[in-house]
């Protein structure tokens, strides 16, 4: 029997999401909520306004709709715990859990995890307090922060004295929250390589090249994303522990 699929997020992720499934002979139809312009009414796909942050909303509106499956993107919902209660009311959720949502919402909870289990990663410290943070030691320094709702500041520092005015700005005038994350800078090249997992299994994605800084010549301050390509001539297929 084809399912109806609800689809969180209204970025260009969930919109791909959305279209891929929509291909599917099993899936009759396509919710996407909050979802953008290019998911409204396009047919197996449109978008509802159920408010996705009221987790009680989206077990009705999945159940009123007989959703047999939910996918999650943002990062908020998913440390805020939405696949934990849509799991607990019985409803199926393709997303981690909000332990594992820490891993990408959380900068000292994921660094700490890559140093528990031995996944290399560049030399870093937390920090509350901005004057023990500025005497960070690293040649290079990536200023971290996390805010409210997940949202997090990344700041590329060229010197010791820009490192410090993104510690001042982020801790003592509290724009993105109360503790920084100081890494070291690690020069070369960067691939992102999704992966599904059910914990025992891994299907990996082909790599992606993002390009993350504003200007040209990887130069400015980075930024969410400003496009990508796949396949990455770089690098063959990749599957990580």
């Amino acid at each position: 029997m084809a399912e109806r699929v609800l689809v969180i997020g209204s970025g260009g992720r969930e919109h791909a999401l959305a279209w891929k499934l929509a291909q599917s002979p099993h899936v009759k139809h396509v919710f996407v909520a909050p979802g953008n312009a290019g998911t409204a009414d396009n047919g197996k796909i449109s978008n509802s306004a159920v408010l996705v942050s009221n987790h009680t909303i989206v077990i009705q509106f999945c159940k009123d709709h007989n959703i047999g499956l939910v996918l999650v993107g943002p990062e908020a919902l998913l440390a805020a715990g939405i696949v934990d209660d849509l799991r607990a009311a019985g409803v199926r959720c393709l997303g981690p859990c909000a332990k594992a949502a820490q891993l990408a919402s959380n900068s000292s909870s994921s660094k700490a995890f890559l140093e528990r289990h031995g996944i290399p990663t560049a030399r870093w410290r937390a920090f509350h307090e901005p004057q023990e943070a500025c005497s960070s030691d690293f040649p290079a320094r990536v200023v971290r922060a996390r805010g409210p709702a997940a949202r997090k500041e990344v700041t590329i520092a060229a010197s010791k004295e820009e490192a410090c005015r993104a510690v001042q700005e982020i801790m003592q005038d509290r724009m993105f929250g109360e503790m920084v994350v100081i890494e070291e800078l690690l020069q070369g090249e960067e691939l992102s390589c999704s992966c599904f997992t059910d914990g025992v299994t891994v299907a990996s994605m082909p790599p992606a090249q993002p390009h993350k800084r504003l200007l040209e010549g990887d130069q400015g301050p980075p930024t969410a994303g400003m496009g990508a390509y796949c396949p990455v001539p770089q690098v063959g297929p990749l599957l990580l522990p």
